[in-house]
């Protein structure tokens, strides 16, 4: 962990877990091994919640409303809406299993890359206090990059988890952890977050118990 590492607050701090999604993930045979990167995010998650973060999941899924809406412009998202790919209620939509969201944590469904422009989830993190977010989600140059980019014009306090990201592209992923990434947000892995939270407990004036949620 490099000395210019903001303290984390778990109190004020939001793990967000973005389009792990059981098509999504089999739909990137490309992906580095899935099953240790699904483990460190499942960890990640498990360290939050002891320390009383919120959790909050980002998942992609349409109603026919919403392919309809799609423009033709859309490059990426106009094709799904002709093929009518990735319905909210086909079980391919749901979170991975592994990574299964708790009673109490956020869960919103989005329509494009990023996870706020067309979800409530700025909204519902700032009703809870939140300013900072630990960003996790495949992949690294789709939802990572927009929510990054969007996140930081929002004023978030940000860390992105360099081995809870993952691209099938590999270049890419690299490029966006070590020379774009850095200009909005700090990048840590999930060793150094858990010793984030671990240096934050003599700050912390409730645990998980005594945490509001929603």
């Amino acid at each position: 962990m490099t000395l210019t590492t903001p303290a984390l607050d778990p109190r004020t701090a939001a793990l967000l877990v973005m389009d792990y999604q059981q098509g999504i993930l089999a739909s990137l045979p490309g992906l580095a091994d899935q099953d240790v990167l699904l483990s460190r995010v499942a960890g990640a998650i498990a360290d939050m919640r002891t320390y009383g973060a919120t959790i909050a999941y980002v998942r992609a899924g349409f109603t026919a409303a919403d392919w309809a809406a799609i423009p033709p412009a859309n490059k990426t998202f106009s094709f799904l809406g002709r093929q009518r790919l990735m319905h909210h209620e086909d079980p391919a939509t749901d979170v991975h299993r592994r990574l299964a969201p708790e009673p109490g944590d956020i869960t919103v469904r989005k329509t494009r890359y990023g996870a706020l422009s067309t979800t409530d989830l700025d909204r519902r993190l700032r009703d809870r206090g939140i300013t900072a977010l630990v960003i996790a989600g495949v992949t690294t140059s789709g939802v990572v990059l927009s929510t990054v980019t969007d996140a930081a014009d929002r004023d978030y306090q940000l860390y992105v988890l360099s081995d809870g990201v993952a691209d099938p592209d590999p270049q890419a992923h690299q490029t966006l952890l070590t020379s774009v990434f850095p200009r909005m947000a700090h990048i840590i892995d999930t060793a150094e977050l858990r010793s984030l939270l671990h240096e934050s407990r003599p700050h912390q004036g409730r645990g998980p118990a005594g945490r509001d949620r929603q």
